[in-house]
């Protein structure tokens, strides 16, 4: 022991490549008298080296292969073990299904029982038990409760903070945003820089505009709130709990508890103006 730190410790990367070969140690050895003699390893791979990308790929394969192993010895359910993408912090609990295609990057963790379908990208998150992520999710930094709903097609960007019972729907983007027990944003949203109730619905196409070109703003929704389709609010604002947003709204002051807000401009109806236009042209 005390020739083999000696000897590590004595290595120089003097070759045309500027490495360390551990195999100088062996030299070092014959030299000094010390008695060598051979092993036989039962995987040749654990002696393999890294000389270029595809030698380097190819040691990434083995130990891909190892981990989702030691998940399937644990519990874990893989669609396709041969087409998922682990890093070696990743934890998966028991029962989980992921599907083919699924990459967990980072130090991402997925609570027992959760399904992940493929294709999607997961990096640095917490992932809750029981909840279900959809395919074509992407989900970087964020903290997903337990029970809920994410995707297809969404994306959580860093600091989503999702609790228990959430659903985020198709083409819904979150960054920085806080999303109660309960909440659902189901459909073709941008939630940005925002804490948004418990039980609140944000209805289809709503965009928080937090961003004035200078500076990011904040937007504060409460609890049982109901935004309808299409809205705009834009930051900073606040809206009170239990209020109704009506569809097709621009928001731009704060809104009461349990008040209805309405921005919109008055509906103008002209008739026969199709037909009177239409004259004064030919005319």
């Amino acid at each position: 022991v005390r020739f083999l730190k000696r000897s590590v410790a004595e290595l120089k990367p003097v070759n045309a490549q500027g490495e360390y070969y551990l195999t100088d140690i062996v030299g070092a050895a014959v030299r000094e008298g010390v008695e060598v003699r051979p092993y036989l390893l039962r995987r040749a791979e654990l002696a393999l080296g890294a000389n270029g990308r595809e030698e380097l790929s190819a040691l990434e394969e083995i130990r891909r292969k190892e981990l989702v192993k030691k998940f399937m010895e644990g519990g874990v359910t893989f669609e396709d073990p041969n087409g998922v993408y682990l890093e070696e912090d990743v934890t998966i609990g028991q029962d989980c299904f992921i599907g083919a295609g699924v990459k967990l990057r980072g130090k991402t963790a997925v609570g027992k029982g959760s399904r992940i379908e493929g294709p999607a990208l997961i990096v640095d998150t917490n992932i809750g038990e029981n909840n279900q992520i959809k395919a074509n999710c992407v989900i970087e930094s964020s903290t997903i409760g337990n029970e809920c709903a994410v995707g297809p097609f969404a994306h959580l960007r860093p600091g989503s903070i999702l609790e228990s019972e959430v659903k985020i729907g198709n083409f819904v983007e979150t960054k920085a945003v806080k999303l109660g027990a309960g909440a659902k944003a189901s459909h073709l949203s941008y939630l940005g820089d925002a804490e948004i109730g418990p039980k609140t619905n944000i209805g289809a196409g709503t965009i928080i505009c937090n961003y004035d070109g200078v500076n990011k703003h904040r937007t504060t929704i409460g609890e049982g709130v109901f935004v309808g389709s299409n809205s705009t609010l834009v930051s900073p604002v606040n809206i009170g709990a239990g209020s109704f947003v009506a569809a097709a709204s621009a928001i731009t002051e704060d809104v009461p508890a349990g008040a209805l807000a309405i921005g919109r401009a008055r509906q103008v109806v002209k008739t026969d103006w199709v037909a009177k236009n239409k004259r004064e042209k030919k005319g």
